[in-house]
């Protein structure tokens, strides 16, 4: 069977660390705990399970931290977990099982589904997503193909049955939006990644006052030619809800344009209807807020394609006094749940 190590960074978690290691205390096989910089009783919880105690001076970059504590294992893999994940008895047993059949498969990475992500606010648009949660310690490369070998590169990955409740207990989102304009002040290089979770963080729980601060950016992400068409597009969207906070039709125009000559996003449309609502014609307004909800897909935030969209068709035959489409819309938007990603 593999010998397991947890890694964990932690600050200030005294209400949660306890709850976590108690799920976990009789999965690994050592606990490595790196504190960056707590001031309640973290570090007194996390020693009474036996765990190591790392302390890290914070530099801004949860990477640096994670890494470090990545650094202080000794077991065959790592489970990297947060205190705020719980795993229940029906899912230690799975993961038991997992410790029993991995010592006698090639697996680098095991993905475990994240579950309850929804909750305070995050960026992901589904409710249970496989997240890459175990990983070999030491990676043992190997050459492979007959003729013109080579050293495999490319990690293999399991998907497990284990579920991981995620339980926050305060909206990050505000935190994370700081971090990202901070990575950008310092000349940070915002990968492919981070610009998809940037746009999709001001989405989600961004103010008009974050969207106005990230507009420098997006509008030199847009124009440069290293940013893929993915990129181009988010950027797009975020330009143009600025656009509809700033009352420009030409900028609006502009943006949009870079959207919807390819395939339209549901978030740019969402904004095209916005844009018509707040001129005052709710009609056109309709048709914008039909297309996101009904004829298109969302990029970024599944709401906008779904029962933000159909709220807002509500809305507006509301105020035209179609009372009977107004409840019809709003009893679709009640209806509406988000999709799965399995």
């Amino acid at each position: 069977m593999i010998t397991v190590s947890l890694c964990m960074i932690v600050k200030n978690e005294e209400d949660k660390l306890g709850a976590c290691l108690d799920c976990v205390k009789d999965l690994v096989d050592e606990m490595i705990i790196v504190d960056t910089g707590s001031t309640d009783k973290t570090k007194e919880i996390a020693k009474s399970y036996g765990a190591k105690i790392f302390d890290f001076e914070w530099t801004g970059s949860f990477s640096d931290a994670r890494n470090y504590s990545f650094e202080q294992a000794t077991c065959d893999f790592i489970y990297a977990a947060d205190a705020d994940e719980i795993i229940d008895e029906e899912n230690q047993e799975r993961f038991k099982k997992l410790k029993e059949d991995i010592d006698e498969l090639d697996i680098d990475v095991v993905q475990m589904y994240y579950c309850n992500q929804l909750s305070h606010n995050t960026i992901y648009n589904y409710d249970r997503e496989l997240r890459p949660k175990l990983f070999r310690r030491v990676r043992n490369f190997i050459w492979q193909d007959p003729i013109h070998e080579m050293v495999k590169l490319e990690p293999t990955v399991c998907n497990s049955e284990v579920e991981i409740q995620h339980n926050p207990t305060e909206d990050h989102g505000e935190r994370d939006l700081a971090a990202f304009r901070r990575a950008v002040r310092e000349g940070a290089y915002i990968s492919k990644r981070l610009h998809r979770m940037y746009a999709k963080e001001l989405f989600m729980v961004g103010t008009d006052e974050d969207f106005m601060l990230a507009k420098e950016f997006f509008t030199d992400s847009i124009m440069d030619n290293g940013r893929d068409l993915d990129q181009i597009k988010e950027a797009a969207c975020v330009l143009a809800h600025i656009a509809v906070l700033d009352k420009s039709a030409e900028e609006l125009l502009k943006y949009s344009l870079k959207d919807l000559t390819t395939i339209p996003s549901s978030e740019m449309c969402y904004e095209l209807g916005n844009y018509y609502r707040n001129m005052g014609d709710l009609d056109e307004a309709i048709v914008w807020y039909f297309n996101a909800a009904y004829e298109t897909s969302p990029i970024l935030d599944a709401h906008r394609g779904g029962d933000l969209a159909m709220r807002k068709i509500s809305e507006c035959y509301r105020e035209l006094g179609n009372l009977e489409q107004a409840a019809d819309y709003e009893a679709d938007a009640n209806k509406w749940e988000m999709p799965s990603n399995e």
